[in-house]
């Protein structure tokens, strides 16, 4: 009977070790997977990337160490982008910003496969018929910063601080539609350079983006 007992025992406790190890194994995978697709930290460093620009030359963002950086995530087949441009709301709060010697990297990262997709050369003559003011106009075809940036819409904003530090993401206004700010109340993108610009934290520091799903 003892030794029945005990056979028994040893069974169960077999079993639970292999049931705690299969735990262990998929808890494993569950964290490396977490990892691998975790999102861009306010006050983490921002990840570093090099892109193209429409005139095929390489940009990186260590190029622009101690420098303010705003990066807008766009696709000019949005109706969200398309009404901040029509409304000259984002050509004029990059022009105001790079006046200060703020960094504006606008990111297309449309896949190719898609309509909306411009080659570099109609992304550039857009974004010169718009009469834009950003610093350089990058292409990321395959998706990897945006992804990297969990970028989500366009337009999706990132505020890069002079220490290299993210500062800011989010929605660029809280107009929340497609007529391009035009009722909004507070633009947090430029809330959050000027703040920086004063030597000060940023007060609103994430806010939920709204716009186009990016097509990736």
């Amino acid at each position: 009977m003892l030794i029945s007992i005990s056979a028994n025992l040893v069974m169960v406790l077999i079993g639970i070790s292999k049931v705690g190890i299969l735990g262990l194994l998929i808890g494993s995978v569950i964290s490396n997977n977490a990892s691998s697709t975790a999102s861009v930290e306010v006050g983490k460093p921002a990840p570093l990337f090099t892109l193209k620009n429409v005139d095929g030359k390489d940009v990186s963002l260590s190029d622009f160490k101690g420098k303010i950086v705003v990066l807008e995530w766009t696709n000019p087949g949005c109706p969200f982008v398309v009404g901040h441009y029509k409304n000259n709301n984002m050509q004029k709060l990059q022009k105001e910003l790079t006046d200060k010697g703020v960094i504006w990297l606008a990111i297309n990262s449309t896949n190719k496969n898609h309509k909306d997709y411009q080659t570099a050369s109609e992304f550039k003559a857009q974004m010169a018929e718009w009469k834009a003011h950003a610093s350089h106009y990058l292409l990321d075809e395959d998706g990897k910063v945006g992804k990297m940036f969990d970028a989500k819409t366009t337009p999706h904003m990132f505020v890069i601080d002079k220490n290299g530090n993210l500062a800011y993401m989010g929605a660029i206004d809280d107009d929340r539609s497609a007529n391009g700010g035009k009722d909004a109340k507070v633009n947090y993108v430029k809330k959050a350079v000027e703040e920086l610009l004063a030597g000060k934290e940023v007060s609103e520091k994430v806010t939920k983006q709204y716009g186009c799903s990016i097509k990736y």
